[in-house]
């Protein structure tokens, strides 16, 4: 049988990869509300039939399950603003860069996980590379909008991964807890496209098949990170999640022409150091 933290590990790099991705389509978005509503009703509809085939999340669950839905309505904001403000290979580098020193604080903090030397090598190196991007700077100043919003996207990354981590431990049922948040979080996905309701029936078919695609990527992305959490450390999870940062730096760079390049893709392999590192010593 495969070893648990290896296949933990191989389910981690799959969802940094369609993390990555769609985050992508949503900086790549022209109208980025629009975009982040339909890939949060594309959550939606996958989720009920997750609901309705497995068992509902233990009672002891429930308040890790609010908890997280609530910090993730935060984080759809502050992901917008970054967005708005600054560079995929800039701002999704630094908001995922803030999480796993965090994570790895919290989890020792309220979940009673050690993780060895090497481990925290890892982890602080990640956030080296990402630290490096603070002075990543555009005409000679450093984007504080971008930065400040990023930073706050970060924390709330830090604030769900805990809870879920936490509460798909206590649920008995990882796939109905994936299931009843991504439910729950689709409220802010409504919230959004009751934002744009005057053009929607303006939009393509094509662009409201391209958002619910995303959600999907998306939904699988987390889902596949969630159930990770059941299989070996919070610290570990999150920290090898942030590989996703690599890819968005190279989408960032290559496919949407982001400047300056250097900086950001000498923080993308500091970053992959630090993952390295960290999965070695899993």
């Amino acid at each position: 049988m495969e070893d648990p933290t290896t296949f933990a590990i191989m389910l981690v790099l799959a969802a940094a990869l369609l993390h990555a991705l769609w985050n992508a389509m949503i900086k790549g978005s022209s109208d980025r509300v629009l975009a982040m509503g339909l890939i949060n009703l594309g959550h939606f509809l996958p989720s009920l039939i997750v609901v309705f085939l497995y068992l509902p999340p233990a009672r002891e669950a429930w308040p890790f399950l609010a908890a997280s839905t609530g910090i993730h309505f935060f984080y759809y904001g502050f992901l917008l603003l970054a967005y708005r403000f600054g560079d995929l290979s800039h701002v999704y580098p630094i908001a995922r860069g803030v999480a796993p020193v965090m994570v790895a604080f919290g989890a020792q903090l309220f979940a009673g996980e050690f993780l060895p030397p090497v481990a925290w090598a890892g982890i602080l190196l990640v956030s080296f590379g990402i630290g490096t991007l603070f002075l990543d700077r555009r005409n000679g100043k450093i984007p504080p909008n971008a930065v400040i919003a990023a930073v706050l996207t970060g924390i709330t990354i830090a604030a769900y991964s805990i809870a879920d981590g936490m509460g798909v431990r206590a649920s008995g049922s990882p796939l109905g807890y994936i299931g009843w948040l991504f439910v729950l979080e689709s409220i802010a996905g409504f919230g959004f496209l009751f934002y744009r309701r005057k053009i929607l029936s303006d939009v393509s078919l094509k662009r409201y098949a391209i958002g619910l695609s995303g959600g999907l990527i998306s939904g699988l992305a987390y889902g596949l990170a969630i159930y990770a959490k059941n299989l070996t450390t919070l610290g570990t999870v999150s920290a090898i999640r942030e590989s996703s940062v690599i890819i968005a730096a190279l989408i960032g760079v290559f496919w949407f022409g982001e400047r300056p390049w250097q900086l950001r893709l000498i923080a993308a392999v500091i970053v992959a150091c630090g993952v390295i590192l960290l999965a070695a010593s899993a």
